[in-house]
């Protein structure tokens, strides 16, 4: 049993870990001058702070009031609702021409978490049926080394070596994901117990809420199809570093576990817009 618990804990410090790498490596394949794409764009900025930290915490909120669903999965969807921000996105997204936008939301939208998670957690736990208390310091030490660091080292060699640090970020961020993915799956594996406990009702709004971002960053993403295909993954997977973050506050493994579901279930939806987004344009040339 010790043994056991030690392996998960092992595992857990991987996928964090992966998870630090990989926003470095964001960093690394970054300029300075991309920070301030959408603050020079507000009415971009405007739509997608407004997909990611109104609109989608409010469909996570009337889930929980018009499904029967236990507590357990109550607190993922308290999580997952305050957990706003440019995500770990799949890496088909670098094929989009949309890395400013892209890079200028993550660095956004993980400040505006500082103040609004905590704020967000407050307001909708009464209404979640949950407690859980985050304070600014913790959440502000939290995102700093969770997010704000890495992409700040990451930023920090991109500067010192500008000829290889693009170059070896991405070879890094391949294995990265690859660490990110098995440490994911291992995770579910040894918790498999708070999976099994699902209901129907509980899946079914897990996925409602991610179908429900999908729909919502598609929207309102703006005229740039490619913009609209960003947002809508940000909003649908949420920001799995703070996810993390908040989901720690809960006793015992289940929200946490549920989260990576989740997020690992998120990937997969988002392949699926990404096909039907593929043959719709292969159908307008």
């Amino acid at each position: 049993m010790k043994d056991a618990g030690i392996v998960a804990e092992t595992v857990l410090f991987l996928l964090k870990l992966s998870i630090a790498v990989l926003i470095a490596c964001v960093g690394a394949g970054t300029s300075v001058s991309e920070i301030g794409y959408l603050w020079k764009r507000p009415g971009l900025m405007f739509r997608s702070l407004t997909a990611m930290y109104l609109l989608v915490p409010l469909v996570a909120c009337c889930i929980v009031l018009a499904a029967p669903i236990d507590r357990g999965v109550k607190a993922t969807l308290l999580t997952l609702a305050v957990s706003a921000g440019a995500p770990l996105l799949p890496r088909r997204l670098d094929k989009l021409d949309s890395h400013p936008y892209i890079f200028s939301l993550l660095m956004t939208s993980s400040l505006m978490a500082i103040v609004a998670v905590p704020l967000w957690a407050a307001a909708l736990s009464a209404y979640f049926d949950v407690a859980v208390e985050l304070s600014l310091r913790s959440v502000t030490a939290n995102i700093g080394k969770t997010v704000l660091l890495p992409i700040l080292l990451g930023m920090g060699l991109r500067f010192a070596f500008p000829a290889t640090s693009e170059r070896w970020s991405n070879r890094v961020m391949s294995a990265a994901w690859i660490v990110l993915a098995v440490s994911g799956i291992l995770l579910l594996i040894l918790h498999r117990d708070h999976l099994a406990g699902l209901t129907w009702q509980g899946i079914g709004a897990l996925v409602a809420l991610m179908i429900a971002g999908l729909v919502i960053g598609h929207i309102l993403g703006g005229p740039d199809p490619n913009d609209r295909a960003a947002l809508a993954i940000a909003c649908s997977a949420r920001h799995i570093g703070i996810a993390l973050v908040v989901a720690a506050e809960f006793v015992g493994p289940r929200t946490l576990v549920l989260v990576v579901a989740y997020f690992v279930t998120s990937f997969a939806v988002a392949g699926v817009y990404f096909a039907l987004r593929r043959r719709r344009v292969a159908s307008l040339q």
